[in-house]
């Protein structure tokens, strides 16, 4: 069982749903985003999302791009999150995915960021504009190093695209709970629990939903055969942190309702 997997199984045997926070690198800023990171770890992640700013974000919303805007004005680059992340994984119990878009993997090579993201610990990578038809190559090296490619599924997502995304899915599944970019809504939108239904037909991994997540009661509304293991959030946590509340407070109103 991969890692990432085995965090989210972990944390349905214990009763609960599973935190996967996104925290853009280098967000706010360099000297507090480790700190932060470990914040997060300390309060109660079982995996955690590192964004890789990207100067063309186009499946975030923009508190992610904004996010990312400001991480790449002060040099941060994809070389130096995988630098410091080896120094610090020894640090994390929480799973550790990677997510960003195409072009700096590629810039960076892909035997070389396996590599890289092998030495640093990286269970997991999301890459929103990599087509399946595309990834053949960088999910076998990413398989040989036993680190996960995670697909993204949404409502515009059918069956048999999902039933190909399912023959060698591995770790977690990303449902997008909405057509559109990432960013926080009031409620989920009606379309999230049919995706949510048809994916828990389709895969036998979990299933994580994002995508304008920002507090538990949204997920009430949710039936047993529509409920994610695994909740992810962004934009919500983002503009908690830049407000300057504690990461920590974020992640506790989760686990006070059951996350």
């Amino acid at each position: 069982m991969n890692t990432l997997e085995r965090r989210i199984r972990d944390a349905q045997g214990q009763g609960r749903l599973a935190l996967v926070p996104f925290l853009t690198a280098g967000f706010p800023d360099g000297e507090s985003f480790w700190p932060i990171l470990m914040e997060l770890e300390e309060n109660g992640a079982d995996i955690i999302e590192i964004g890789i700013p990207f100067s063309d974000p186009v499946a975030d919303g923009p508190v992610v791009e904004e996010a990312s805007r400001r991480a790449l004005a002060d040099g941060v680059t994809l070389r130096a999150v995988l630098d410091e992340l080896r120094q610090r994984r020894s640090f994390f119990k929480a799973g550790i995915v990677l997510m960003g878009y195409l072009n700096p993997f590629l810039q960076h090579g892909y035997e070389r960021l396996v590599a890289d993201a092998s030495a640093a610990g990286v269970d997991g990578f999301i890459v929103p504009d990599m087509p399946y038809e595309e990834s053949g190559a960088f999910k076998a090296m990413l398989a040989e190093a036993g680190i996960a490619l995670i697909p993204l599924v949404g409502p515009n997502t059918p069956r048999k695209r999902m039933e190909l995304y399912a023959r060698d899915c591995e770790g977690y599944v990303y449902v997008v709970s909405v057509m559109g970019t990432t960013g926080e809504r009031a409620a989920l939108p009606p379309e999230a629990a049919a995706t949510l239904r048809l994916a828990h037909e389709v895969f036998d991994r979990p299933l994580a939903l994002g995508f304008g997540l920002k507090h538990p009661a949204q997920l009430a509304g949710l039936g047993p055969k529509e409920r994610p293991e695994a909740a992810v959030f962004g934009s919500a946590l983002l503009r908690h942190i830049d407000a300057g509340r504690p990461a920590g407070e974020f992640l506790q109103q989760w686990r006070a309702a059951g996350g």
